[in-house]
């Protein structure tokens, strides 16, 4: 498996040519000092980590996988994985995005998506710790007491201790209105909570000095369903030291990201706190879940890339046959795959979703920013609208993608893909897993079709799809950009269309918005992803003659690939999505099998 690379300057490209951070980030209060070169220099600083530290340890880690033991309930991460978060709390990374109230850099999240990318292609396993961490810390964060913020949040930002969402149970899985958790109160204003919690990412681990658990529980008398949830802060060390009665069962025997704790959690009367209102803990799990949510996306994303590095250096080493045009390598014995239509396919495609969800990632990290930092209330609505509305896309259309990225990258290696120690099909097990947790990727096409869209009569689709009409009508005749402005607008017209008819028919059955969820939430992605092909694209041309045109170049070409090779896939998708509910109901249960 090649060394990985870090994509610097793909980096700068989405970031400063594309969005230009630079003309808004500086410009929002608090992130006055968030120039340029500081930009430039924390991505060459988490390049460096990634590429050096993280990117040795990762197929070790996933032969060693993770360790339990039974009598002392402890868990033991991979040879180098402690050390390695020891450099990577001491060059600062926990604190990056963090509120410099608590020790925080006060940097935007449009520097900290790019170093989560790096982590995820270097070493995915590995970046799931502190990732939950900083979840955990965005919910103290956004619903704490002051005490509570004055208590964990420095902690949690300097890296010292980590964090966890422990949200499922083995009888509910997404149906958190099915969790039976419960936190009975002490006289002391605490909890004392009691259940098991599975599928725990981070659980039990040796890299941190305590462990804050976040657990959604039910209070006494609570109301049925998700109605009557709770959140607890639980920390696996007290105040005073003493460990708190929440330990590690088990850990999961997996497919993938072995390398990371998923463990089995069981509370016996653990202290907590509740941290928000009682049976309001929902709303604290969403500022959770929408972080995990994009964190996966960022997954689909890095591991695209970490495939496509190891597909593209393999095809470009491997001799195998001659191309159907004649030797393009008469010296050698025969030529290098990638001379080949397929293997090209392959890593086009590859190549094509990865940069196109670079830019998008960057896209929803400035309207984070905007959203967080803005003055003008209107524009953080809208920032706000479109990350809501883009969110699920992100998760579930990019680890698609990621997943199908991987398998790519495994059948251009051939035979080899298949061994263990070429390291692609380690990239495909790590892939699988983000197109499940932090809710399935049906389940996020059921919250963009019913949330995202018709709960709002799309006030939020049509806000999106202004965006991508003012474009298409401002290169209305640039011949440069024909290959998106007629797709482009045809595709507007038929997600409206195709809106409307399945909002009507789910009025008269609710299987309907059901069984139209996930074609539309891929319809959604390709809308996305071809307009910022689109915009990328007039970049490119703009950009040419006044150096590194070989780059400008290449872009050019991906964009032509995409819209070519990988768009039309809309077409299919469309045709699904009318047909209906009746071919996916009508066969009776009973019918599924003989």
């Amino acid at each position: 498996m090649p060394a990985y690379k870090a994509p610097l300057r793909d980096f700068d490209f989405v970031l400063n040519e594309l969005i230009k951070v630079q003309d808004i980030i500086p410009q929002l209060p608090g992130y006055e000092e968030a120039t340029q070169d500081i930009f430039t220099s924390y991505l060459e600083a988490a390049a460096q980590f990634c590429e050096s530290e993280l990117a040795p340890l990762n197929r070790q880690a996933d032969e060693e996988g993770c360790q339990f033991d039974p009598s002392t309930k402890a868990v033991t991460t991979p040879p180098g994985f402690k050390e390695a978060y020891k450099q990577y709390c001491e060059l600062g990374f926990p604190a990056l995005d963090c509120d410099p109230a608590y020790g925080g850099q006060g940097m935007p999240k449009s520097l900290a998506f790019p170093v989560m990318e790096m982590q995820c292609s270097s070493n995915v396993a590995w970046s799931m710790y502190p990732g939950l961490s900083h979840g955990a810390y965005a919910a103290i964060h956004a619903h704490g007491s002051d005490e509570q913020k004055a208590t964990y949040l420095p902690r949690l930002v300097d890296g010292s201790w980590t964090g966890t969402m422990c949200l499922t149970e083995p009888h509910c899985g997404t149906d958190l209105g099915l969790l039976k958790t419960r936190a009975e109160p002490n006289a002391d204003g605490s909890y004392r909570i009691t259940g098991t919690k599975i599928f725990i990412s981070a659980g039990e681990h040796d890299m941190s000095d305590n462990i804050i658990h976040l657990v959604l529980a039910r209070l006494p008398d609570a109301p049925k369903d998700v109605k009557g949830i709770s959140l607890f802060i639980v920390p696996k060390f007290l105040a005073d030291g003493r460990r708190n009665t929440v330990a590690c069962g088990s850990l999961e025997h997996k497919m993938g990201i072995k390398a990371n704790a998923t463990a089995v959690i069981n509370l016996d009367e653990a202290q907590g706190w509740l941290i928000g209102e009682a049976n309001k803990g929902l709303a604290c799990m969403f500022t959770m879940m929408n972080a995990a949510r994009l964190g996966c996306g960022m997954q689909g994303l890095g591991i695209g890339e970490a495939s496509f590095q190891g597909a593209l250096a393999y095809a470009r080493e491997r001799l195998q046959m001659r191309a159907l045009t004649g030797a393009k390598c008469p010296d050698k014995a025969a030529d290098p795959i990638i001379v080949h239509p397929d293997v090209r396919r392959m890593l086009l495609t590859q190549k094509a979703y990865t940069e196109a969800g670079r830019a998008l990632t960057a896209l929803l990290a400035l309207q984070l920013d905007i959203e967080d930092k803005h003055p003008d209330a209107a524009q953080r609505q809208d920032a706000a609208d479109l990350v809501a509305l883009l969110t699920p896309v992100a998760k579930a259309f990019m680890t698609d993608n990621g997943f199908e990225a991987a398998n790519m990258g495994m059948q251009v290696f051939g035979g080899h893909g298949f061994i263990r120690e070429w390291g692609m099909e380690q990239l495909v097990r790590d892939s699988r897993i983000s197109q499940i947790y932090e809710g399935t990727n049906g389940i996020q096409a059921i919250d963009l079709l019913g949330r995202k869209v018709l709960l709002d009569q799309g006030q939020k689709l049509r806000k999106f799809t202004k965006q991508i009409h003012q474009f298409c009508q401002a290169n209305e005749g640039n011949d440069k950009l024909a290959d998106y402005i007629a797709p482009l607008s045809k595709l507007m017209k038929d997600v409206g269309e195709v809106t409307m008819g399945v909002g009507m028919a789910s009025l008269q059955n609710k299987d309907e918005a059901g069984a139209a969820a996930t074609d539309y939430l891929r319809l959604i992605g390709h809308l996305t992803y071809a307009w910022l092909w689109a915009r990328m694209a007039e970049v490119a041309h703009a950009s040419l003659g006044k150096g590194d045109d070989a780059f400008y170049q290449a872009k050019i070409a991906t964009g032509r690939f995409y819209m070519a090779k990988l768009f039309p896939e809309v077409h299919t998708l469309l045709a699904r999505i009318k047909s209906g509910a009746a071919p996916l109901m009508s066969l009776d249960e009973e019918h599924f099998a003989f």
